[in-house]
């Protein structure tokens, strides 16, 4: 069943369309970048700052911890002040964490600048969510959300490529202070010509009935008497209250989530911190090596992108399915490197991380959960509640991994076992919730369907 026909009320898209939404993506890009900086010097990071595994994996923790705490206010912020003011900001406050990254010196001043840097990343891929929503039409909400994240991981590829060697050439400070530059860059952009909608497509309404919703006509209301003024809103703080409970409320924001957690995360900590260690020095491999297979995942990831959207918006029922699938691959993959005897060999490991790169595209199947089971004004609080799902796991893991390399000495096999845990956790939440989402959207469905008959024709093309 394919729920992502067109309503009348889309937005037109275009080649307009495109270079907007293409500024919000370039904005992305450069937080990802930024972002996954220090996953190509975690082995520098910890002789700089002279730190243990743990104490080191507490940057990507404390990273990830504002990433995740700040998903619902993001969600609020934007769908309240829309998209350009939020990626504005973001945009300042993560290039003031990687400027001021460059120039730490100390642990406490590194770790505050990735504070800052996780503050302003966060508010980049809702926006970026929103925008595409409001200026593509929504059978391309699932391709839209793909290729997003498939320009995430193109940043992701140029900090594996382009900063592993610039950080051996130029040194810290150099590297980061003029990575820098690029978020002042997509800034100027961002608020040059980025804009909220296009003329005429302002989005939900905000009484946050659909555009196609026959109150919204004048025609059904008897003449002489107007369209009835709105009750007094509440106060800001129970709005608050009532758009996170009635997201939360729907079992598809749920099940977002829990697809989201269970699936993004074995990348995520792979690419973030543990991957050029665990290659490094658990399986023996160059430091090369080891680059060149971090970059097979964002390869593998940026392709499969483009095919799981595409099936996705073709057959809406796909979703769970590629979900659980990436997850099952992954969990063996897993459970063969780890159990290997000695060094896994190396087609092994490659075709780990050709698994791990499904992860990322399988996470975004998390929003197509959100998305239909909830209306335009509540978009942004609920892709923000999916989000926080993997960045959760991740920092659970990460943690995890740290303390275990440092309480076994530095055993990877037993550290990273800390995956099949997260793993069953969050398996068993799917399995728990996909009926229940499955059949509150086929309600949906329906109900749509009977309100677009009751709509009059002519207002249909209104």
């Amino acid at each position: 069943m394919n729920t992502a026909a067109a309503l009348p009320s889309d937005p037109p898209g275009g080649r307009r369309a495109v270079f907007v939404w293409g500024i919000g993506v370039a904005v992305y890009f450069v937080a990802i970048v930024f972002r996954t900086s220090l996953g190509v010097a975690g082995l520098d990071a910890a002789r700089r700052f002279h730190v243990s595994a743990s104490a080191l994996s507490t940057f990507s923790i404390l990273q990830l911890l504002v990433y995740a705490g700040m998903q619902i206010p993001v969600g609020l912020l934007v769908d309240r002040l829309g998209t350009k003011k939020v990626l504005a900001l973001g945009t300042v406050l993560f290039t003031a964490g990687q400027l001021a990254f460059a120039l730490s010196h100390t642990y406490g001043m590194a770790l505050a600048s990735r504070a800052l840097l996780g503050c302003g990343d966060a508010m980049t891929f809702i926006s970026v969510l929103r925008l595409g929503s409001r200026w593509f039409p929504v059978r391309y909400g699932p391709m839209i959300a793909q290729v997003a994240a498939l320009f995430g991981m193109a940043g992701n590829l140029v900090s594996t490529l382009l900063l592993a060697d610039l950080l051996h050439a130029r040194g810290w400070t150099a590297t980061f202070a003029g990575s820098a530059a690029a978020g002042v860059v997509v800034l100027v952009l961002l608020l040059a010509f980025l804009k909220d909608h296009p003329e005429g497509h302002p989005g939900g309404d905000p009484l946050g009935r659909t555009a196609g919703h026959p109150e919204n006509h004048p025609e059904n209301h008897p003449e002489g008497h107007a369209v009835p003024a709105p009750a007094a809103a509440p106060p800001a703080d129970r709005r608050v209250r009532r758009q996170i409970a009635l997201a939360w409320r729907e079992p598809g924001t749920r099940l977002g989530l829990w697809v989201h957690f269970t699936t993004q995360f074995p990348a995520m900590v792979f690419l973030l911190l543990w991957g050029m260690p665990y290659l490094v020095q658990a399986q023996g491999l160059s430091r090369e090596t080891a680059g060149a297979l971090l970059t097979l995942v964002v390869l593998v990831n940026m392709a499969v992108g483009l095919v799981y959207g595409q099936i996705v918006a073709r057959h809406h029922d796909a979703r769970l399915p590629l979900a659980l699938g990436t997850v099952a691959a992954t969990a063996l993959l897993w459970a063969a490197a780890l159990g290997w005897p000695g060094h896994a060999p190396m087609a092994l490991l490659v075709t780990l991380c050709a698994a791990l790169g499904a992860c990322g595209p399988a996470s975004m199947l998390g929003f197509d959960f959100a998305r239909p089971a909830n209306p335009p004004e509540r978009q942004g609080t609920a892709s923000g509640i999916v989000n926080m799902g993997g960045f959760t796991a991740s920092i659970t893991t990460l943690l995890a991994i740290g303390v275990l390399l440092d309480a076994t000495g530095q055993n990877y096999r037993a550290a990273f076992s800390a995956v099949f845990a997260v793993q069953a956790l969050g398996l068993a939440q799917i399995l728990r919730l996909r009926g229940r989402a499955e059949r509150r959207e086929r309600e949906r469905v329906v109900a749509s369907r009977v309100e677009t008959v009751h709509v009059p024709a002519r207002d249909l093309t209104a």
